[in-house]
């Protein structure tokens, strides 16, 4: 596995909080670890592995937590 990637952004800024649960973005995740085709590459390399990961791991978000999502973000910067 590559070295997580040393830069400005602050890991704690990259938490939100969806389902009662602190979870990180997999976009967010991809440039931590420079994946070369960002999401796809991470997102098969779960899918590939997903008995190394507990259940809770990995989820999708709804449409309607999206938009909340999106809403915090654009609100937020």
């Amino acid at each position: 596995m590559q070295e997580l990637v040393n830069t400005n952004l602050q890991i704690e800024n990259l938490i939100y909080e969806i389902r009662g649960q602190q979870v990180m973005l997999d976009s967010d995740l991809a440039k931590l670890y420079q994946c070369k085709n960002g999401t796809k590459s991470l997102n098969l390399a779960v899918k590939r592995n997903m008995e190394r990961f507990p259940n809770d791991f990995y989820f999708q978000l709804t449409k309607e937590e999206y938009k909340n999502l999106k809403f915090q973000n654009e609100t937020s910067s």
